[in-house]
């Protein structure tokens, strides 16, 4: 078994795998596209969607769709762990641009690094050092 997250986006699921790409947290594997292979459509704003995406790279898989319900993600945070606290450093300014610091990355009362981000996509991570 492996665990793996499933990240929903109204619309701009593409957009979000390109900023994470760049980022250089992976890259896409695979990409379906609502009314692919001439799959039906819930509604023409989703036409040419992504409706499945595979997101992979170091230590990192992610599943990612857009869904014209999706909720806003709250009470959950994409968890990266890191040894190295200045490649921890290096990830966690790239993912916040555009986004929204809400826990500084700093060294914690408990001895590590920590810190917690909003992305411009509206997801949410937790960087810990291990």
């Amino acid at each position: 078994m492996q665990q793996s997250l499933s990240l929903f986006f109204t619309t701009n699921c593409e957009a979000a795998m390109g900023f994470y790409q760049s980022c250089g947290l992976g890259e896409g594997k695979v990409m379906v596209r609502y009314g692919d292979h001439g799959m039906a459509v819930r509604s023409q704003a989703l036409r040419g969607k992504v409706l499945h995406a595979r997101f992979e790279g170091q230590g990192v898989l992610l599943h990612c769709s857009d869904n014209d319900d999706a909720e806003p993600m709250r009470g959950c945070a994409v968890t990266l762990e890191y040894a190295d606290v200045a490649a921890m450093a290096e990830m966690f300014g790239r993912l916040a641009a555009g986004g929204r610091i809400t826990v500084p990355l700093a060294l914690q009362g408990w001895g590590k690094q920590f810190g917690m981000l909003i992305d411009a996509f509206g997801v949410q991570w937790l960087f810990s050092e291990r």
